[in-house]
């Protein structure tokens, strides 16, 4: 996969959508954090893992999911196909600006408005530009958002089909036959 495409915008942002009450917030920031620590500790660090470096690097990320979480709620599941995918755009879009503008406080970019365009454009000499992640973040919120909301608006559609075809068949039934199957 490429760097930043991802099913994890999409996944919390449809967290904030579909689970309801506290599971939408715990669900999948614990999933995340769950997976980040192992990834961190096994594969990055190593033996010189350390939760503070850890929670320094992860917490903009982290704020920024619940900020994905956040956007879900406001919009509620009830919304058209198209608006959720535009609010899983969107969400794909905070999670650049939160990420990119932490990056810029943290790294050796200037102070200024312009370090801070930098940071959210170009990125730091001798790696990728910022806004190529950007691009795939995107990509992949918009895309995983599209096929999480669509499946679920088909699954509902199934539903209140089936349901109406039960309705439908309980009232094509006689009175008699129902009373017989009744007592």
């Amino acid at each position: 996969m490429p760097p930043n495409f991802s099913a994890a915008y999409g996944l919390v942002f449809c967290a904030g959508l579909y689970l309801p009450g506290l599971w939408g917030w715990v669900i999948p920031l614990g999933v995340m954090l769950g997976s980040d620590c192992l990834i961190s500790l096994f594969f990055y660090h190593g033996n010189d893992f350390s939760w503070t470096r850890f929670l320094a690097e992860q917490g903009p990320n982290y704020a920024a999911y619940a900020g994905l979480i956040g956007l879900g709620r406001v919009l509620g599941a009830r919304r058209r196909w198209w608006v959720l995918l535009g609010g899983g755009i969107a969400g794909a879009f905070i999670f650049y600006l939160v990420t990119n503008t932490a990056s810029w406080l943290a790294l050796p970019y200037a102070k200024t408005v312009g370090g801070w365009i930098q940071a959210l454009t170009t990125g730091m000499p001798g790696y990728p530009h910022t806004w190529e992640f950007f691009l795939k973040t995107l990509g992949s919120g918009g895309l995983f958002t599209g096929l999480f909301v669509g499946a679920m608006k088909m699954t509902a559609g199934e539903e209140a089909r089936e349901q109406e075809g039960e309705k439908e068949a309980e009232e094509a039934e006689p009175e008699g036959e129902s009373a017989k199957a009744e007592s």
